[in-house]
């Protein structure tokens, strides 16, 4: 399983997949704590929390999953290509 998985460069692409995952939900945040956009028309109560803390618990979501979903494609891809170079031998 360990060579599968190193042959199909599973860990550079969840490294890519986490950096483009803290990327993404880093600066949707910021834009929306900082109110890059402008300001947000404020009609919800928010349990427990503010409105930064919850934003930043969906952010942490966000960043999971599009995390995974890049290490997911870029293995397909990676597979793709393995593929295609052993039916080309």
């Amino acid at each position: 399983m360990l060579v599968l998985l190193e042959s199909l460069a599973f860990y550079r692409n969840v490294r890519v997949g986490l950096v483009a995952g803290a990327v993404l939900a880093v600066t949707l945040y910021l834009v929306r704590a900082l109110e890059l956009l402008g300001p947000v028309i404020d009609t919800r109560e928010y349990p427990l929390f503010g409105p930064e803390v919850w934003y930043a618990l969906l952010a942490f979501v966000l960043a999971a999953t599009f995390a995974l979903l890049v290490a997911i494609a870029l293995t397909i891809a990676e597979a793709a290509r393995g593929a295609r170079a052993v039916s080309n031998e």
